[in-house]
């Protein structure tokens, strides 16, 4: 049974089914396809509160992929809250290269374009390119597939879209300029999340992550990060937080690269007196860039 199959009662199997942000033909939806495979069904959810809920009711979905970083824009900081407050664990990770891509209906050539509809992020992203083109009208919209699928349904000539590879590819649009965002090292990291009872541990985990809180005495922060490092363990990432409903007091989430669950526990439990809260988010395989 691979990674985006479930077994039912029947012993058949079944596409997995996880909720993303966005709608299909995001990048959410091309992180999902890359961990669990190709037909795994995705649930298109507003935002990503949203992905929570829906990730963490079983009659609903099988989990859920959620974007926690990108190599330009840093953290997203709100979804580090969220995964804390849920009861989900995350079961992997996956770099995805964010390319964009300039797509209109097929026949439909740049010099019929009169707008141009995306993210803000995503007009920002290819502002290089669409300067050269004055006379073209960007109009912001609330999601890149969602506006290639806007143009596809309305079978515009002059209307163009900015979206990924795969929403080009589930509308039928031919991608007229691809590859014109201006970073080309752009790179976004996605968690995979699911319930705890439905997780299959991941033997070979080489990574962890962990939210702490100290007691905020002289020295407290020190202690547990000398306590991590005396282990032989290579803290990749630590994300510092303002606790909600306190007096700029502040929590950490950080990112271990482990070399088995021994190793990882071993430090927990050395963690685990020098914290006032701690709290595991899984143990997984580190992902890649390629």
């Amino acid at each position: 049974m691979t990674a985006g199959q479930k077994e039912s009662k029947a012993g058949v199997s079944s596409p997995l089914k996880v909720a993303i942000q966005g709608y299909e033909g995001s990048f959410h939806q091309e992180a999902a396809r890359k961990f669990f495979g190709k037909n795994v069904e995705v649930i298109p959810c507003d935002n990503f509160r949203q992905v929570i809920k829906v990730a963490s009711d079983p009659n609903k979905s099988n989990g859920g992929v959620m974007a926690i970083e990108n190599s330009i824009a840093g953290s997203i900081l709100p979804n580090y809250n969220l995964l804390q407050k849920s009861d989900l664990t995350i079961v992997g990770e996956k770099y995805l290269h964010i390319r964009q891509h300039l797509m209109v209906n097929p026949g439909v050539q740049l010099s019929d374009i009169k707008e141009v509809h995306s993210h803000p992020m995503a007009l920002l992203q290819c502002i290089d390119f669409l300067e050269k083109h004055h006379s073209w009208k960007l109009v912001e919209t609330d999601d890149t597939a969602l506006s290639a699928k806007f143009i596809q349904r309305h079978k515009s000539k002059h209307t163009a879209a900015i979206a990924s590879k795969l929403a080009a590819e589930l509308y039928n649009l031919e991608m007229i300029a691809p590859d014109i965002h201006t970073l080309k090292n752009n790179y976004t990291r996605f968690l995979m999340v699911q319930r705890k009872e439905d997780a299959i541990a991941v033997e070979d985990a080489d990574k962890a992550s962990v939210y702490f809180e100290t007691d905020h005495s002289k020295g407290s922060l020190a202690k547990v990060l000398t306590a991590i490092a005396s282990n032989g363990v290579n803290m990749n990432k630590l994300q510092s937080m303002p606790i909600p409903g306190s007096d700029f007091l502040y929590g950490f989430y950080a990112d271990m690269e482990i070399e088995d669950l021994e190793q990882f526990n071993k430090v927990v439990a050395e963690m685990q007196p020098l914290t006032a809260k701690l709290k595991v988010f899984g143990t997984y395989a580190k992902g890649n860039l390629k």
